[in-house]
């Protein structure tokens, strides 16, 4: 598979919520990077939770465009062909824009992910929703009071 191929296939996925989709297009040893906290959330079945929990959050989520290039990894700073999806969507009315950065390993599968979004305000109404997600489901445990 090529990464050309692996970005359609991600968002098309993305587009219509397709979990299934998703998770075939990542390494077993994934890295998400996001504004919840600084270091990366590790490994598919985690990463696949945080997917379910954004497709179950995000309002209205489409790509607005694509570009394709190489970039530094955050793992080992080794150069990897990349590309920058931006998006629009909401969360609980809050409009948000944002970019997913995607990184593949040598077989065209995403390696990193990065997300970010913006305005500050949108990026703390979408970590608190995510975090509530991921409490629902079990995967974090629920914050000290």
């Amino acid at each position: 598979m090529t990464a050309s191929t692996t970005v359609d296939r991600f968002r098309t996925a993305m587009e219509k919520g397709d979990l299934a989709a998703l998770e075939e297009l990542l390494t077993p040893d994934i890295r998400f990077y996001g504004s919840l906290k600084y270091q990366p959330i590790e490994g598919r079945d985690t990463v696949m939770g945080v997917f379910g929990v954004f497709l179950r959050t995000l309002e209205d989520f489409r790509y607005v465009g694509s570009y394709a290039g190489s970039c530094e990894t955050s793992a080992d700073g080794s150069e990897a062909e990349s590309a920058v999806l931006p998006f629009r969507t909401a969360v609980a009315g809050t409009e948000i824009h944002g970019i997913d950065l995607l990184h593949f390993d040598g077989e065209g599968l995403i390696k990193e992910f990065t997300a970010m979004v913006r305005p500050q305000s949108a990026s703390e109404v979408l970590g608190k929703a995510v975090v509530e997600g991921l409490v629902a489901d079990g995967l974090i445990p629920p914050p000290a009071e």
